[in-house]
């Protein structure tokens, strides 16, 4: 699902059930009034279908990024991840000068309401193993699968 506000994409969900991704973002923006996608909208819509199918392609959308200062200062960080790479919560924190930081990062990314354009599923466990993401584990089992191939794909062209 995927919403925008006056100043751009505000949210963007994964999930199996529509009707529970539209309560999930009444429930997020309680004050907003839920329209039917209009034509621009939808094209949006498909942009970040496409970025889904084909993570070299780029988002370049308008995004209403809503957060506290330093939640924003991750999400900016993690936007630069190219697709096919991840870092640890960790690698993360030390990057951003906060070297015992990496459980301020992890909640930073638990509250990222925009899958795929601020793209938290790049962000592993230290271990190299998954961790936890707001729209599942074998979602972003999945996206990072998805991406890896394409990387190895666009290596071989």
């Amino acid at each position: 699902m995927v919403a925008e506000s006056d100043r751009g994409i505000c949210a963007i969900s994964l999930g199996d059930d529509a009707q529970v991704l539209q309560e999930q973002l009444q429930d997020r923006f309680k004050a907003a009034e839920l329209i039917r996608a209009d034509s621009l909208l939808k094209q949006r819509v498909v942009q970040v279908l496409a970025m889904v199918e084909d993570s070299a392609q780029s988002l370049d959308l308008p995004l209403d990024i809503q957060g506290t200062a330093f939640q924003q200062r991750v999400w900016e960080f993690l936007r630069h991840i190219p697709a096919g790479q991840t870092l640890s919560y960790t690698e993360i924190a030390e990057r951003l000068g906060m070297p015992k930081g990496a459980r301020a990062v992890a909640r930073a990314c638990a509250s990222n309401i925009l899958a795929i354009a601020i793209p938290c599923h790049r962000v592993l466990r230290q271990s190299g193993d998954l961790a936890g993401y707001r729209w599942g584990l074998e979602r972003k089992k999945t996206l990072l699968e998805r991406e890896r191939a394409q990387d190895r794909f666009y290596q071989q062209v």
